[in-house]
Order: structure tokens, then C-alpha cells, then sequence
């Protein structure tokens, strides 16, 4: 091949690439490295032990609460982060080591609800770093929604009010750590931790997958233009199909012997997550669209923040959990 047949070659994959990124609206390649990265260390933590997957959620939803704080303060709402990060990791840690999980949860998210509302009403100081921060995300928002947005500029200067911050820091309380839970619970019960582990984490991640090529190639019924633009009917089928197929997979290696009374389980659990999945994400999308920015972060690459990797994800697991629970597996 000559040398000006591979510039050639070389300028058709980077539009087809550019294409690409404009149809889902991330920079795939980042995306795509992102992904094998995460999912190296978590099934490394999986093969090692078990606790250290329990503490890489908790890392996790740690840098999601961190993220979150800016992201709220740039409407004027003002969380109390580090009591929500000690709320969370006690909160977890004693769903899984705790002889009654359940119990140990709701205990959990009860003291958790009064420390936020406690901590939340106090006034809170704004730090030089926090301040840079909210700026550096206004900016980014000016930038991309359009500078004069009038509705999000009054929103990002309202006065920071005491029942403001606690509605929201109990709102995180249930969204995330109830939520959350559910993510913990399916290593408790039944025997399969490491199989619950990849049912929860990855399925969500193999629907999202599945539901962003089939989108950027096949999209053109809009799901919800208003909501989130790239969603399309298309990618909700892929979405369902890709969550279907790998459900299958883990059902043949982990459970041989239950194809003739729990087929229908994978079914189930591939519309289930394609569904709740597409959901976490509007709901996501819609919160996003609110506060007037894009991403709830920017600590993985090609993906936003780790809220918008963890939505699904968050949104899925009480359905695995009490899917997993009743039928025994």
C-alpha cells in the first residue's frame, strides 16, 4: 500500500471515528480504554478477594459523592460530603460484614438520613478548591449550553438555603446509599458472590455497550429527544439483547444444572436491566439537564464522571437483588 492510500485509510477511520463520537456524544476510544481499565480491576479484586471488591465499591461511591458536591454547588446547594462519605462507607461496610445485612442497612441509611439533615442545615464554608471547581464546571456549561442561558444562570446564583441543602443531602442518602446496598446485598446470600458481583456490575455496562453501538448505527427513532437526544428505540433493543446474551453466559457457567426450571431467568434479567438501565440513564440526563451541565464529572476519561458510569448500575441492582433472592440463585 502506498503512502498516500494509508493517509487515505487513515483519514477515513478518523472521520468514521469523529462520526462515531458524534452520534453518542463521548470520545469512544477514551471510552473504550476507560472500560478495559475498569473492568481489569475489578475482576482482579474479584479473583483476590472478595472484601476487595466491597472496597472498591466503596472507593467508588466515595469519588461519586465527592463529584456530586461540586455539581450541586454550582446551583447554589451545598452538601455536607464528608459526613456523606463516612455515612456511606460505614453504611456498606456493615451491610456486608453485619450478621443481619438487612438490618444492618436500614440502621444505616436511618442514622445516616438524621446525620445529613443535622449537618446539612449548618452553614457551609465554600473552600478556595471547591469555588474553582464550580467555576470551572459554570464555564463548561456557558460553553456548551450557550452563555446567555438566562434560566441557568439564575439558578447557579440563588442564595444557599438550609432546606435546600438538607433536601438534597437526604435525597443523596437514598438515591445512593439505599441504592447502593443492593449493590452489597447479592454477595451475601445463595453462594455465588462472584457471579452476583458480574450480574450487577457488568450487565448494566454490557447493556450500555450494547445499546451505544447499536445507537450510533442503527438510531433513528429518538427515545426521548427532550430527555437525552442520543437515546433511540434501536439502542434500547440493543441495550435488552446484549444484557440478554450475557446474562445466558453467566447462567450456563454458573448455574448447569438449573436450564430446565430457571430459563426464563435470563430473560427476565435482560429486559429487566435493558429497561431500568435506559432509565438511570434518562433520570440521570434529565438531573444533568436541571442543573444546566453535561457531565457529573471528570475522572473517567471518555466517560464523564463516575455518576454517569454508576447510574445504571445503581438503578438495576434492587431488581437483581430481589430476582437473585427469590428465585435462589
Amino acid at each position: 500500500m502506498t503512502q498516500h492510500n494509508q493517509g487515505e485509510a487513515l483519514g477515513e477511520a478518523e472521520t468514521a471515528i469523529d462520526d462515531i463520537n458524534k452520534k453518542t456524544g463521548r470520545n469512544m476510544p477514551q471510552a473504550v480504554a476507560t472500560a478495559v481499565l475498569l473492568i481489569a480491576i475489578i475482576v482482579a479484586c474479584l479473583l483476590v478477594r472478595i472484601d476487595l471488591y466491597i472496597l472498591l465499591i466503596v472507593v467508588f461511591l466515595t469519588l461519586a459523592l465527592i463529584e456530586l458536591r461540586v455539581d450541586f454547588a454550582t446551583v447554589g446547594l451545598h452538601i455536607p460530603a464528608v459526613t456523606l462519605v463516612l455515612c456511606c462507607a460505614g453504611t456498606l461496610l456493615g451491610v456486608y460484614y453485619a450478621p443481619n445485612h438487612v438490618m444492618a442497612g436500614a440502621v444505616g441509611v436511618a442514622v445516616s438520613l438524621v446525620a445529613v439533615a443535622i449537618m446539612g442545615s449548618l452553614r457551609h464554608q465554600v473552600g478556595d478548591r471547591l469555588a474553582t471547581a464550580v467555576e470551572g464546571k459554570k464555564t463548561a456549561a456557558g460553553v456548551q449550553s450557550g452563555a446567555g442561558d438566562g434560566a441557568k444562570s439564575d439558578k447557579a446564583s440563588q442564595p444557599e438555603t438550609s432546606i435546600g441543602n438538607v433536601a438534597v443531602s437526604m435525597f443523596i442518602v437514598l438515591y445512593i446509599l439505599v441504592l447502593a446496598s443492593c449493590i452489597i446485598l447479592p454477595e451475601t446470600f445463595n453462594g455465588h458472590p462472584v457471579a452476583h458481583a458480574i450480574m450487577v456490575i457488568f450487565l448494566p455496562a454490557l447493556s450500555d455497550t450494547g445499546g451505544l453501538f447499536a445507537g450510533a448505527w442503527l438510531g433513528k427513532h429518538k427515545l426521548s429527544p427532550r430527555i437525552s437526544p442520543k437515546k433511540s428505540v434501536e439502542g434500547l433493543i440493543g441495550s435488552i439483547l446484549f444484557a440478554m446474551v450475557g446474562a445466558f453466559v453467566i447462567f450456563a457457567i454458573t448455574y448447569p444444572g438449573l436450564w430446565a426450571s430457571r430459563w426464563w431467568v435470563p430473560v427476565v434479567m435482560g429486559v429487566m436491566v435493558g429497561v431500568v438501565g435506559t432509565f438511570g440513564d434518562l433520570c440521570a440526563s434529565m438531573l444533568k439537564r436541571d442543573m444546566g451541565i453535561k457531565d457529573m464529572g471528570h475522572l473517567l476519561k471518555g466517560h464523564g464522571g463516575v455518576m454517569d458510569r454508576v447510574d445504571s448500575i445503581l438503578l438495576c441492582a434492587p431488581f437483581f437483588t430481589l430476582l437473585l433472592w427469590a428465585t435462589g440463585m
